[in-house]
């Protein structure tokens, strides 16, 4: 399709499990309120662990949106993406029937998927035989799953499919979906991003590999993009899920628009498994690509809200690329990281983040980034510190960089 004939896409619901809330209302208000939603780790022992913090989703409740039965036989990274999904669904007012279903699909991403049932069970094995392993492991650990029982919970039968980019993922989701729409393959989709990773082996990983923060003494303030005293990333877990839809569908019946969205950029630096090329080159072109893919100048962003994942080589990195790709504007637009609030959740972490970048649109507000209180000089915007901020919000970008290489920059604008 050539630009002209390409269909306008609006964000017309949204849902949100969140360490500092498990509604859409409660996770607004605490980003803006700057809520800490990292503590100790309550869901296994963590007595020989380097880290023991992380943003546990608190007080989540599976038979508020499935049975039981359904609760016991599906991970929990998949029950985040139904949960967030029905709320979505919800606040969009929009009701999947047998005269819609075929045009309404879902792309949900995720990191991991179901480690936590992979290691349960891996220890079943060994101390029970492989007879006492559960025949649900294979379709409760697999990552498409939390798409795949989303469509069945709510009755999208339309485009299904899940981005495995790591950090990345749930970006990449949104981002496909705003394809199928634009293309025409679909009239409205569900999408975004589910991790449930806060597992022994999760942790005991990226502690190993230096990636984590171990302020254990202090949680609240561990998560601290752009500062100076950063030593790294605090796991989170949750998910966020966007209702993309058409605009003619949309306004047709009646729906409330939040924003638009208007362009989606992804490279890959092609450069090393876990680190950013350092001076930022694929993080640079795919906020280039989605500004070009939006007709958007640099003059025009508001707001970004960053990967800043608290971590040495991102948050400098990032704060280049941003440089690079905006010019003179970076120095006057407001940047900020919500995971300073809820932590990192790794294929999570783009859904939630393009939900708090679209209501920073809708409300023209922009949530601070906590803790930051001895700046890092390499690391010299405007990233709202410690404080939210009424600004007028007419285009805003969401980052997500993964492990891999994958860079991914979706632009929003307020709906005209």
């Amino acid at each position: 399709m050539t630009n002209s004939q390409l269909k306008r896409v609006v964000v017309t619901g949204l849902g949100a499990i969140t360490p500092i809330g498990n509604t859409l209302e409660t996770y607004w208000q605490g980003l803006i309120e700057g809520r800490n939603g990292i503590t100790m780790i309550t869901c296994f022992d963590t007595k020989d662990h380097a880290s023991k913090i992380a943003g546990e989703v608190k007080n989540f409740d599976p038979l508020l949106y499935m049975d039981r039965k359904e609760a016991k036989r599906m991970a929990r990274f998949s029950q985040f993406a139904i949960a967030a999904s029905k709320d979505a669904l919800k606040d969009a007012n929009l009701v999947i029937n047998d005269d819609n279903a075929d045009d309404i699909g879902i792309v949900i991403g995720t990191g991991v998927g179901g480690l936590s049932v992979m290691e349960e069970q891996q220890e079943v094995l060994l101390t029970k035989g492989p007879n006492r392993v559960t025949p649900f492991l294979v379709p409760t650990m697999i990552c498409n799953m939390a798409a795949g029982l989303t469509a069945i919970h709510v009755g999208a039968k339309g485009p299904n499919s899940c981005s495995v980019t790591a950090c990345a993922a749930g970006s990449n989701a949104i981002g496909d979906a705003f394809r199928l729409i634009q293309n025409g393959y679909a009239k409205a989709m569900i999408c975004g991003g589910t991790e449930a990773a806060i597992t022994p082996l999760a942790m005991a990983g990226f502690a190993s590999a230096k990636a984590l923060s171990t302020r254990n003494d202090s949680p609240e303030t561990a998560s601290r993009p752009f500062d100076q005293d950063r030593d790294g990333f605090v796991m989170g877990e949750g998910s966020g899920i966007l209702i993309l839809e058409e605009r003619e569908s949309a306004l047709a019946r009646g729906a409330r628009i939040y924003a638009e969205m208007v362009g989606y950029g992804m490279t890959c630096d092609a450069y090393h498994m876990t680190s950013p090329v350092p001076e930022g080159d694929g993080a640079t072109k795919a906020i280039e690509l989605a500004l070009k893919d939006g007709n958007l100048s640099p003059s025009q962003v508001s707001y970004i809200n960053a990967h800043g994942t608290s971590t040495s080589a991102n948050d400098k990195t990032e704060t280049k690329a941003i440089k690079r790709a905006l010019g003179d504007n970076a120095y006057n637009i407001v940047v900020s990281s919500t995971k300073s609030m809820t932590g990192h959740l790794l294929g999570g972490s783009g859904g939630i983040e393009a939900v708090a970048t679209v209501l920073a649109i809708a409300n023209d507000e922009v949530p601070p980034t906590i803790n930051l209180n001895n700046p890092d000089p390499n690391c010299d915007l405007d990233y709202v510190p410690n404080k939210s901020r009424k600004v007028k919000v007419e285009v805003a970008l969401s980052n997500s960089f993964g492990f891999g290489g994958h860079n991914v920059t979706l632009a929003f604008r307020k709906h005209q």
